[in-house]
């Protein structure tokens, strides 16, 4: 086994940095180094209950079975949540809190809570109601997996 310096790990670094396909987003928010956006009260269309709704970007995606993957982020202030009356997804979605802390609740499971930071997945066919229950403006960012 060789050992790797400093020098060597490197130059891996900016070989596999090079070799990585480059997203670029619509939003300057992401394009300008990634971070929690800073989202205008006019931000994104608004969607009721203290929700905006902000298209981030959307991909072709590389895996079989989803033809698309659209970003859309939630922008919730505090104390906004998702109507409860949340009809089911027609689509699998990869949920991730980029800013604050939400109570999830799901149909037929308990209520859990997802700190910022954290991810969590919503299947096709289910619900999900999404409250923010930080003390600060929420971001509920969402990958959504457009079926083929």
């Amino acid at each position: 086994m060789e050992k790797v310096s400093r020098r060597s790990a490197l130059t891996f670094g900016a070989a596999a940095a090079a070799a990585t396909p480059l997203l670029a987003f619509a939003t300057p928010a992401l394009a300008s180094g990634g971070g929690v956006p800073n989202y205008g009260p006019n931000d994104g269309k608004d969607i009721g209950n203290g929700r905006r709704l902000v298209e981030v970007g959307e991909v072709e995606s590389q895996i079989d079975a989803y033809k698309m993957v659209k970003i859309i982020d939630v922008v919730y202030q505090p104390g906004a949540a998702d109507p409860a009356d949340q009809p089911v997804m027609d689509m699998d979605m990869v949920c991730h809190i980029i800013a604050s802390e939400f109570r999830i609740q799901k149909k037929g499971i308990p209520a859990y809570t997802v700190k910022e930071g954290f991810i969590y997945t919503c299947g096709k066919g289910k619900t999900d109601q999404a409250t923010n229950i930080g003390g600060v403006v929420g971001i509920h960012r969402i990958a959504l997996l457009m079926p083929t």
